[in-house]
């Protein structure tokens, strides 16, 4: 499945894969198992394992067919670097984004272990942006993986923030998402914990982007940090 996107800081989503199994606390009620178990009773071919991890070829091709430039959330549902993608596979994405060289991409990931692992044997092209997401002070060894991997330019996703990140090491990232879980059973975030954050960014020259407040209502709650949004980017690296 490949849709227009109402994630905020992105354009449209990709999933040549789909799938994924839970790692970290932050998984607890992950959208995307909720999202595959209702396309997988709709009928939906590409969720006819329902949540389970698999490889969709068929679409590996489709950034080639969008014409105009767009962000694209690679693997929305699911995770590049779990286990059960081979690493030929995880290559034959990149290669995509390679030839279709006039989107912007980001890739996101929990499995930062084998991201790191992985690595130099990949072909990292600037306008592929790599991420982590980090929920709590306990994973943020997840920075110090991406820190140590070649891509161009590195992003952390705060999301759901389920704790403060007081000391952030944000040597060599370019970008911070911060963003309160939302659904059934969200569990709710401090607002202190997002302002030392972006206090933190602005300290070491790092660009913000604060997407939600979360909750059960998401819409209601908003997206405005002390009366303003934040919305800051890297600038695109120009691919010719």
């Amino acid at each position: 499945m490949a849709t227009n996107s109402h994630i905020e800081w992105t354009d449209a989503t990709w999933n040549p894969v789909t799938g994924c199994t839970k790692i970290s606390p932050g998984c607890k009620h992950c959208y995307a198992e909720r999202l595959a178990n209702r396309l997988q009773a709709m009928g939906q071919a590409n969720y006819r394992n329902g949540f389970e991890v698999t490889l969709q070829p068929q679409m590996l091709e489709l950034p080639l067919k969008w014409k105009s430039p767009k962000r694209i959330f690679v693997n929305s549902m699911s995770d590049l670097f779990h286990a059960e993608v081979p690493l030929p596979y995880i290559r034959d994405v990149l290669d995509i984004m390679r030839r279709a060289h006039w989107h912007q991409y980001q890739v996101l990931t929990k499995r930062s272990e084998r991201l790191m692992e992985l690595s130099k044997k990949l072909n990292w092209e600037p306008h592929i942006w790599m991420g982590v997401s980090v929920e709590s002070e306990d994973y943020t060894v997840r920075i110090d993986h991406l820190r140590r991997t070649d891509a161009h330019v590195k992003f952390l996703s705060l999301e759901p923030l389920l704790g403060p990140l007081r000391k952030l090491d944000l040597r060599g990232i370019d970008w911070v998402i911060v963003g309160g879980e939302s659904g059934p059973g969200a569990r709710s975030m401090d607002s202190e914990w997002v302002r030392n954050i972006r206090d933190q960014c602005l300290h070491a020259d790092v660009q913000f982007f604060f997407k939600q407040w979360g909750g059960v209502n998401k819409k209601k709650a908003g997206r405005a940090l002390d009366g303003r949004t934040w919305d800051q980017m890297p600038e695109p690296l120009v691919v010719l």
